[in-house]
Parts: C-alpha cells; structure tokens; sequence
C-alpha cells in the first residue's frame, strides 16, 4: 500500500476566471496539507497577483520551484512553468490568457504521465477562449482521453457523496443529441460508470439508473422512439453482462421525487440532462471525475465565474472536494488493485456474503 503523502498536481486554469483564487483559499487551511503535497502549475507574478487579492493567503508559505521532484510537505509548490508576467485582466475572456492554461495542463499532465505527481485537479477554463488560442479539444476530459490513446473510451462523472451522475453525450449541440444516442454507445458508457462505482468507489455490484430521452421516456413510443428502440436495448444488454442497470426512467420526476437516492450511478442521456439536477442538488460542493482514464482526474463543477473574478468573493468549497475525491480514488484504486492482485480475495468476499 501507499507509503507518503499523495502528490497532487494542479492546473491553474483560466487566469482571469477564479481558478487561482480558489486554489489558494483551498492551501490556505494547514489541515489540507497534512496527507498530501499540492504541485500547482503555474507562474510566479500570478500567484502573487492572487494572494494580494485574497489577503489572508499572503501569508502563506509557497515553495517555488522548477521540477515537482522538489516539492515539500506543509507547503503550496509552485511548479513556474512560465517566468513572464502574463497579461490578467479578471473577468474577461482571453485567447492570450488562455494560452498560460494550456501551458499549465501540458505541463501537469507530463508530470502526472512520468509520475512525478499521482492524480490531476483541474481549474476551469474557458472552452471558447482555449480554442482561440490552439487548443484542439473542446475540453479537459477529451484533452487526457487523447493522451491516454486515441481510442479511450472516457466518462464525465459528477460526483457529490453518494450522488454520481454520468452522461452519455457530453459537450455537443443539443441537436446533435438524438443522432449521437444509439444503444452502442449507452452500453459502452454504462460499462465505464460500473468499472469505475467498483474500482474508484469501492462499491461492489452497484446499481446504476438509465434515463430515458425523450419526455416520459418517449410515453411508449408516442413522444419519440429512441428510448424504445435504442434506450431499453441497451438496458437489456447490461442486464444480460450481469451488470445492475435500470431504466429507461422519465427525467423530470427522477430526481424529484428522490428515485436518485436509490441508485449508485446515474446515467443520462446528454449534459444538462444530468447536470442541472446535480448542480441543483449539490452546487459548490460538486466534483467533475474523468471516469475511465488510466489517471485521476477531478476538477470542481463550476466554470470560470468570471462576474465574480477578481473580487476574492469565490467559494473555493468545490475545489476543496476535488482535491479531496481525486486522493480517495487513488486510494480506492490502490486497494482495488491489491484486491484483485490476490486470487484468494474473491473467494474470501464470497465466503463473506454468504455469512451474513
């Protein structure tokens, strides 16, 4: 098992959004430091920039350096990828600007790859500015699918204590969903949210939910077909692998009604299908897992609030449990691995249930 604190590497984000803001208020508190060492990626006058505009956090010890190897214990490590003063203009997006968060994520996911750091925390971006400025991915979680090989399969998962939603789609047009929807891609998501529920989570044999698409889940065909002919396949599908898959379920009353309670994995059909309840139920305290990568990776489920930049108002609560899930990953991984590592385990699990 795991000997030492865990190493977490840290993207800076947007640098006129609250990405730094809420990095440095998460460093802030010394008890976020006792099992873990934070390697931020970033430039030396930014930091500072963002410690002014906090206050309190001037005070605190930042050790910069120029490779993680040198990172301590107890202390923000700055990794300086970049020694000129960037051009910040808070609440504005920037091409420019974005150029310094694609220079922070290359740099940090290099490090997570050679192992120099063990998970990745992601601070938010702007999709639009990125493009401007080169980046060739509409996001973090395609940007490391890529990395990991081109044809990784990933899952964006948010995550809020025993709340898991998944999304069958991700950051496409709305019109493009119902193409994008067929019951390969549903079962091949479903897969990826039950690997990750038993390695990720520690959940043996978890019950996953599927959502319907269509209003009523298509009312039986009346408000559309897809949930007939290419949802409940789908479901049957999983429950042939023995994977414990329900659904299709009509959206709008699911999480009203507290259904959701009742499941360990939630997958919808398409983003703000499955992410404006979650956000409704959990805002700030919310995280965004990339399930299905070889690494871990979690970013917190807000953007870069760029009404609030600049103003040090940012609650850094989000990224607080970002940092914490991405660590209890690892470890749960790391148990997993020396699970399934003993042939004996299984038998033993087994031996087990059938006790109780």
């Amino acid at each position: 098992m795991r000997e030492g604190p865990i190493r977490v590497g840290i993207s800076c984000g947007d640098l006129n959004g609250i990405g730094l803001e809420v990095v440095l208020k998460t460093f802030e508190d010394p008890r976020m430091l006792q099992d873990l060492v934070p390697v931020l990626y970033c430039g030396a006058r930014a930091v500072t920039l963002n410690r002014k505009l906090i206050g309190g956090a001037e005070q605190m010890q930042i050790n910069g350096i120029t490779d993680a190897s040198e990172a301590l214990v107890k202390k923000l490590n700055v990794v300086h990828v970049w020694e000129e003063e960037a051009p910040i203009a808070a609440g504005t997006a920037s091409a420019d600007v974005a150029a310094y968060a694609i220079k922070s994520l290359e740099a940090a996911a290099t490090d997570l790859a050679t192992g120099k750091v063990d998970v990745l925390v992601t601070a938010p971006i702007d999709k639009h500015s990125m493009a401007q400025a080169g980046f060739a991915f509409p996001g973090h979680t395609e940007y490391l699918a890529h990395l990991a090989g081109g044809d990784t399969d990933v899952l964006m998962l948010l995550v809020s204590g025993d709340l898991r939603v998944g999304t069958v789609t991700g950051h496409i047009p709305l019109k493009d969903v119902a193409g994008a929807i067929t019951t390969e891609r549903i079962v091949a998501k479903a897969r990826i949210m039950r690997q990750s529920l038993e390695r990720d989570f520690g959940l043996e044999g978890p019950k996953i939910a599927i959502l319907g698409l269509n209003p009523h889940a298509g009312d039986a065909g009346t408000l559309g077909s897809e949930d007939k002919e290419r949802i409940l396949p789908a479901v049957r599908k999983l429950q042939d692998e023995g994977i414990m898959a329900l659904g299709p379920y009509p959206a709008d009353g699911f999480f009203g009604s507290g259904t959701h309670k009742h499941f360990d994995g939630i997958l919808a059909m398409y983003h703000d299908q499955g992410l404006a309840p979650f956000k409704a139920l959990s805002f700030g305290h919310g995280v965004n897992y990339t399930a299905g990568l070889p690494v871990v990776r979690t970013s917190p489920d807000h953007g870069t609030a760029y009404d609030i930049a600049g103003k040090g108002i940012a609650d850094e609560g989000s990224f607080r449990h970002a940092v914490w899930l991405a660590c209890d990953i690892l470890k749960h991984r790391e148990a997993y691995k020396a699970m399934t590592a003993n042939p004996l385990q299984p038998q033993r699990r087994e031996k087990e249930k059938k006790e109780k």
